[in-house]
């Protein structure tokens, strides 16, 4: 499933592909995706420009003229596509898509975005003027990692008053917006922590910040920077240190531990046991 590297980075391309410009003509190729698209979606997109894409957590945000924010989600397989109109008319009408391309977005500009799903878990809704603040699952969500308003004292207030593993802790959305099992993994393994350690242990009695929060902060800043920068790039598991490297060394210089796999909540966790405590 796209994490939150992964989104920003999409979040760019279509920052670059559709702010400023209008959406000339919106192209369903089915009723739904995960979830049945809104009876008037197309009517209430077409001729909108796009103030912006911002993101929030692992949503994508379109903000149009009108108001509106077009609320999209990836889901475990979605991905935008950008070709130019000159290019995609030269090609056969019946070629220009493949079957999994739902949702095209012809933008004035000549651009075409083209959004690919071939599990349909994404989905892609309108919100009115004001609902985004109130919306079930946005005004729920804990800060942006990257933003200034996470910080050591905004962890440690989240994390003082929980009895859960780290690893769960920081895996609730409601506590870090966005930080998926992946790059939780590696932030951990960079601040040399136990994912099994318990949360409250990384803060006092009165719920003040012990040095290894500080470096816990430190890691999941460098661990999303770094990844959303290397997403053009290829490499795969290799780009991680801990994570789907189950028996593999432990990457740290002087380290002789062996990367472990457990489950924690459902999904997998990667630690080295000997280094990470």
């Amino acid at each position: 499933m796209p994490e939150l590297p992964e989104v920003e980075y999409e979040r760019r391309r279509l920052q670059r592909a559709m702010a400023g410009a209008r959406i000339r003509a919106v192209i369903l190729r089915r009723a739904n995706l995960r979830y049945e698209f809104p009876p008037d979606f197309v009517r209430r997109l077409e001729g909108q420009m796009v103030r912006g894409v911002a993101r929030r957590a692992k949503y994508l945000l379109a903000e149009l003229g009108s108001g509106d924010v077009l609320l999209m989600h990836l889901g475990m397989s979605g991905s935008f596509r950008v070709v130019h109109r000159n290019t995609h008319e030269q090609v056969p009408h019946e070629d220009r898509y493949d079957l999994h391309d739902h949702v095209i977005f012809e933008i004035s500009t000549g651009a075409v975005v083209v959004f690919n799903d071939p599990r349909r878990f994404g989905f892609m809704t309108l919100l009115a003027p004001g609902e985004v603040d109130t919306h079930a699952t946005l005004g729920r969500l804990g800060p942006e990692p990257l933003a200034a308003r996470f910080d050591v004292p905004a962890l440690a207030k989240e994390l003082s008053r929980r009895k859960t593993s780290l690893k769960i802790a920081l895996s609730d959305q409601r506590v870090i917006a966005g930080l998926g099992n992946i790059y939780v993994c590696e932030a951990l393994h960079r601040a040399r922590l136990s994912p099994l350690r318990r949360a409250s242990t990384l803060t006092t009695r009165t719920g003040e910040p012990r040095p290894a929060l500080d470096d816990l902060v430190r890691a999941i800043r460098e661990v999303l920077t770094e990844a959303i920068r290397n997403q053009n790039r290829t490499g795969g598991v290799d780009r991680f240190r801990v994570y789907d490297r189950e028996g593999r060394r432990c990457p740290r210089r002087g380290c002789a531990g062996t990367i472990k796999r457990i489950v924690q909540g459902g999904r997998s966790t990667f630690y080295c046991p000997v280094c990470q405590r």
